[in-house]
């Protein structure tokens, strides 16, 4: 189950609505934050803002030092907050540990968080209610929904409780949708018997950040994989999910460019959903 065909598929929907927007004198745009010196973040940030020009977004860019001060960077967000012509922000994570990443999320315009993690989307999240969505998880339920996975009905079994990917899956895939209504349980590595769990999963999503931590014998033959937690040693990605799984799994996302491509695809969709709305 690669992820670069869905991917594909939601950012030619999205190049069609910024072409309705432009159409009528609106350019979309996504602004970015980037506080130090990172080199894997300032590529993410590369990447991102290549992506922007394709679909035809503005892309507009802070980036502070290092040893930036937590209010420059909430001076930073208030300016995007401010700025009727920025439809969505993006603040890449991590910042540097001197700085408090949740302070500065909570002063974030909530239809602004192109990330979908402030806690009042959050909170629309739990009730239902339109918002920004978790990108990972919406890539997620969008691969399983590309791949006609059927998932209502299902048991779901997610390994993992992280804010980021663990919480808010459980709540998209439990909502009353046709891609989603399943029966979902979350666990995590503080559950001695996980293992148990996993074994009975029909979706098995390993997002516990741990390297190699699902093995074939955790899962249940024929049953649907995705690995989304991951980890790096260097520039080299470790996933959750060893690649023997593969003997065993019906379907399974591939160790590069599984979730990751779905991910941005998401973020993209969320932010021409906010010029959209922004601009109504």
């Amino acid at each position: 189950m690669p992820g670069k065909p869905v991917a594909d598929a939601v950012l030619a929907d999205v190049g069609q609505r910024v072409a309705a927007l432009r159409a009528r004198g609106v350019t979309p745009s996504l602004a970015t934050i980037l506080v130090g010196d990172d080199d894997a973040s300032a590529g993410y940030i590369r990447i991102k803002q290549r992506q922007a020009a394709d679909l035809g977004f503005d892309s507009p860019h802070r980036h502070l030092p290092a040893d930036a001060t937590q209010r420059d960077l909430l001076d930073v967000i208030a300016g995007f907050n401010a700025d009727p012509g920025v439809h969505a922000v993006l603040i890449q994570y991590p910042i540097p540990g001197h700085l408090d990443y949740d302070a500065a999320l909570q002063t974030l315009d909530p239809d602004k968080d192109v990330d979908g993690m402030h806690p009042l989307n959050m909170g629309r999240l739990a009730l239902g209610m339109p918002g920004p969505l978790p990108c990972t998880p919406a890539g997620i339920e969008a691969l399983l929904a590309h791949y006609e996975i059927p998932v209502a009905g299902r048991e779901v079994v997610i390994l993992g409780r992280g804010a980021t990917i663990g919480r808010p899956l459980a709540m998209m895939l439990a909502q009353k949708r046709p891609t989603a209504n399943a029966a979902v349980t979350v666990v995590h590595t503080g559950v001695a018997d996980w293992p148990r769990y996993t074994a009975r999963a029909d979706i098995l999503v390993a997002a516990a950040g741990v390297p190699g931590i699902i093995q074939p014998e955790h899962v249940r033959p024929g049953a649907v994989v995705i690995g989304a937690g991951v980890r790096y040693e260097g520039r080299r990605l470790l996933p959750d999910v060893d690649e023997a799984c593969e003997r065993v799994a019906s379907a399974i996302t591939p160790r590069l460019g599984g979730v990751g491509p779905t991910t941005v695809a998401m973020l993209f969709r969320n932010a021409v959903t906010a010029a959209e709305r922004a601009t109504a």
